[in-house]
């Protein structure tokens, strides 16, 4: 819109803006209250037109949004209605707007509950303006005590409500999260996260259905390596329907890079079988809509079916369970050659590929919805370094969405090679034995082997290198001539480049590095899987006291990589293994055979060794007991003195205690105060991360379990 009047002479926008002045006007005295807000949104838009054409009058924008103030301010909506006209003054203005919203907060006599929404409101202009940011530690820490004492002091406001109705007050909680997280990503003080989870678990004992306070939990967990309480609280949102696509964003992904495989499958399931019953729905809606010639109806279902059927998210689903399939069947090379079977050797996924570059993908993600911390799946700025204001600008959220985007539809095209490239890989790796046929008398195709150096190649050029420099690169970083940092943003997926590059020189033996030595990529693929698995796991501290500590990226490590990696190994050494299945038609080979053997031999001692590493961090992480956890938890919030976290926790903890729970709060409330148990909370946490660990020491157990089996028949 505002392209559209820079154009316009004087005398023209004059013009215009002179008739349109003139029906606010008209509709301003039609108006018979203040129930509808457009005609007083128009006056500021009107204001916000003169300063963008150069005639306007920032102070005249300022007044005007004053006096919406005063009849809007209460309202839950009023930050989001002005925000377009707040940006486009600048700081001395901005800052002079925010006093005069301060001032009418304390001057005009109402109602409790119009005096709080009023208040709320200044919170949230603030926060538009950037001001939050700029604050200082103790002035953050104050602000959120603030928030937090009145949400407790207006609870009373809220006695007489169903308990499925919202509370007054509710935005105050989320709020003060939001700048004890911002505390927490200053100051890495974990005291500061344990509080901020501690304000959302009491808001959630207050009123069990507010679905802020569970996305901000459930993102809080996610980081805090708490995923099975995390999705016990997306499983409390009740995602139906259409927000199956617009919110699972919210889980889905930690959920993939997670070891709670079943969780993860019905996640997948539940989304897929809504999409394909909407599409069947879809088509009887739109031929329904055409025989009652209700043409634009029709339009609009084949409209929104093509946006869902291009959803970047459906795509990675579907992509995604098969993955998940094969990483549950991975120790036991026959079930994952059925499951490639089931898959048709995964060419159905390289056909998916294509169609990315045939059409558009859609992203219909809710991205509003995500905490500021996680704008969207792919960023956590608590990862990294404090950044100032420049992480809240309106420029910056947007550049970090299309990044996001691009970022989605290389991912979907990696991720839809992996099931072509396992198949590929067990087959070069099967015939990798000299001398050996089917039983049936069938050969080795060397098409296979082709096809798989082109889609190594294309996978390479995803990472953004040609075939020859990722070997060389390999090579080099294996060796120490470069720096692992060229694999710091795409490590697991150069693991499965490293895998899957070994099982087809098997078969080729195209590359080598060193002509005296065979085999070298055995060598390379070992020492490198090794190496950045024990680098995770040296790196981790305790996951209590280590949020976002790097645990989903060494659960995908072995569940990925090393996974394929055992499956190539099986294949080799069923190849070597007499059978009924192969033959052995003797010869010069046998000497190669015999070198491959120690081959697979030494990978089967590295693999295990590195397995039982991560499995011995694992016994060491649940070793110490679930009570000392949560005594240290709790006890980074019982500070004395001014300075650190646990203003806030105090807050709760008075209005809390049996002794001072006002009874005029209605029995719901009272009854849910009384209920708080911060140490519930806590070993709610600990006993999440004991079970995400649990279920991980598992998956290595299984594996060790298989590959010393391997090892015996060997």
């Amino acid at each position: 819109m505002d392209s559209q009047v820079s154009h316009l002479t004087d005398e023209a926008f004059g013009s215009r803006l002179s008739n349109a002045s003139s029906l606010v006007q008209q509709l301003l005295t039609e108006s018979i209250n203040d129930t509808v807000r457009c005609p007083y949104l128009a006056n500021i838009e009107i204001e916000r037109r003169k300063l963008l054409h150069g005639k306007g009058d920032a102070d005249k924008l300022v007044e005007a949004l004053v006096q919406y103030f005063f009849r809007y301010g209460h309202l839950a909506c009023f930050a989001s209605d002005v925000e377009i006209f707040v940006h486009i003054l600048d700081l001395d203005k901005k800052t002079q707007l925010l006093d005069k919203l301060k001032e009418c907060c304390e001057s005009i006599p109402t109602n409790p509950r119009k005096t709080l929404g009023q208040h709320i409101t200044v919170f949230k202009i603030q926060n538009i303006v950037g001001s939050m940011v700029t604050l200082s530690i103790n002035e953050l820490e104050t602000r959120a005590v603030k928030m937090t004492q009145m949400y407790c002091e207006n609870l009373p406001l809220s006695k007489e409500l169903d308990a499925q109705e919202s509370m007054y007050g509710e935005d105050l909680l989320s709020m003060a999260c939001n700048l004890l997280v911002q505390l927490f990503w200053r100051t890495r003080h974990i005291g500061y996260l344990v509080e901020s989870v501690m304000i959302l678990e009491f808001g959630l004992t207050v009123r069990r259905h507010v679905s802020q306070y569970k996305i901000l939990l459930l993102h809080l967990y996610s980081h805090w390596n708490s995923l099975p309480l995390a999705y016990e609280w997306y499983k409390s949102l009740d995602v139906k329907n259409i927000l199956l696509e617009t919110v699972s964003h919210h889980i889905l992904p930690q959920m993939l890079a997670s070891p709670l495989w079943p969780d993860s499958t019905d996640l997948l399931r539940d989304y897929l079988r809504f999409m394909d019953d909407h599409f069947r729905e879809s088509a009887d809606l739109t031929f329904l809509a055409y025989r009652h010639r209700s043409y634009s109806k029709v339009i609009e279902f084949v409209q929104f079916k093509e946006r869902l059927q291009q959803s970047s998210q459906y795509l990675m689903a579907k992509i995604e369970i098969p993955i998940l399939q094969l990483k549950q069947k991975a120790n036991n090379i026959e079930e994952g050659e059925g499951i490639l079977e089931s898959l048709k050797q995964g060419v159905q996924f390289l056909e998916l590929t294509d169609e990315i570059g045939t059409k558009s993908l859609t992203f219909n993600e809710e991205l509003q919805l995500r905490p500021w911390w996680t704008p969207t799946y792919d960023k956590n700025y608590l990862l990294e370094p404090f950044e100032g204001v420049a992480y809240c600008t309106g420029q910056t959220l947007d550049d970090q969405i299309k990044q996001s985007q691009a970022k989605v539809v290389k991912t979907i095209e990696k991720r839809s090679l992996l099931p072509r490239l396992v198949f590929l890989s067990i087959q070069c790796a099967s015939s990798s034995v000299k001398g050996n046929v089917e039983a049936n008398g069938s050969v080795f195709d060397p098409k296979l082997s082709s096809e798989l150096r082109l889609l190594l190649e294309r996978y390479a050029n995803i990472l953004g290198f040609s075939f020859q420099d990722a070997v060389g690169l390999a090579f080099d970083i294996s060796s120490g001539l470069k720096d692992a940092e060229a694999w710091s943003c795409n490590l697991i997926d150069w693991m499965n480049f490293v895998v899957f590059l070994n099982a087809w020189n098997l078969y080729s033996h195209e590359v080598d590095r060193d002509s005296n030595k065979h085999g070298s990529t055995w060598l390379l693929v070992n020492l490198i899987l090794k190496k950045y698995i024990l680098d995770k796991v040296r790196s981790m501290g305790a996951l209590e006291s280590s949020p976002g500590c790097d645990l989903p990226h060494l659960v995908l490590l072995v569940t990925e990589p090393l996974a394929w990696h055992i499956m190539v190994i099986q294949c080799c050494a069923r190849s070597l293994l007499p059978s009924g299945k192969r033959k052995k038609k003797g010869g010069p080979s046998e000497q190669c055979n015999i070198e491959l053997c120690q081959e697979v031999q030494d990978s089967i001692r590295c693999v295990c060794e590195t397995i039982e590493l991560v499995r011995d961090w694992l016994n060491q992480q649940m070793s110490k007991s679930d009570n000392d956890k949560s005594e240290s938890m709790l006890s980074s919030l019982k500070r004395d003195g001014e300075l650190g976290p646990g203003k806030v926790y105090r807050v709760i903890e008075t209005l809390t205690s049996s002794s001072t729970i006002d009874k005029g709060l209605g029995d719901v409330i009272t009854r849910a105060l009384q209920s708080w148990s911060p140490s519930d909370i806590s070993r709610k946490i600990i006993t999440s991360q004991r079970t995400a660990l649990s279920i991980f020491r598992r998956i290595c157990d299984s594996k060790i379990k298989s590959i010393k089996e391997l090892k015996a028949q060997l």
